[in-house]
């Protein structure tokens, strides 16, 4: 199975990010879910406080956590609250869910270094949160864009650069 590792995060609908994440160097595996709610066994029609998230599975030889979190401020506005494209409501904040103080703190570091890096016109609103429990959404929000491949993301990579 390898040295393999999990991140928790929520950028907006899960469906866009999912897709930009799974051809990423290092990440293994995607799979989209709730996280952060109020309910056990959420579903895309009652999932009280969870936000639409993704669960990366990556080789840390290949990426480190600091990366994928370039990568995430890249493909998604961090400086709106509650809100990506079309989408609005708490369910897509903007959203790391830290496993540990480690990840923690690199996710501060990387909230500042964007924030600094002003290629964002707002600052960062991404909440940090602890990770809980990871429920995965139902078979037909799995791998959507490449089942739909003209369906609905607002997702896309902005800037030519990362941040780190």
């Amino acid at each position: 199975m390898g040295n393999y590792k999990k991140a928790y995060i929520a950028g907006g609908c899960f469906w866009g990010m999912e897709d930009l994440f799974r051809a990423r160097p290092g990440i293994i595996d995607t799979e989209v879910g709730y996280l952060g709610g109020e309910n056990d066994y959420p579903t895309y029609r009652n999932h009280p406080g969870h936000a639409e998230g993704i669960e990366l599975t990556y080789k840390p030889e290949e990426v480190s956590f600091k990366q994928i979190l370039d990568y995430f401020f890249r493909i998604h506005n961090p400086t709106t609250i509650d809100r990506q494209g079309n989408d609005r409501g708490s369910s897509y904040r903007s959203a790391i869910f830290f496993q540990n103080e480690e990840e923690k703190n690199e996710a501060r570091e990387m909230i500042t270094i964007v924030d600094d890096s002003n290629k964002w016109e707002g600052k960062v609103v991404t909440t940090l949160e602890p990770f809980t429990t990871f429920w995965p959404a139902e078979p037909e929000h799995q791998d959507y864009l490449v089942r739909i491949p003209n369906g609905y993301t607002c997702h896309f990579e902005r800037f030519g650069e990362g941040f780190i």
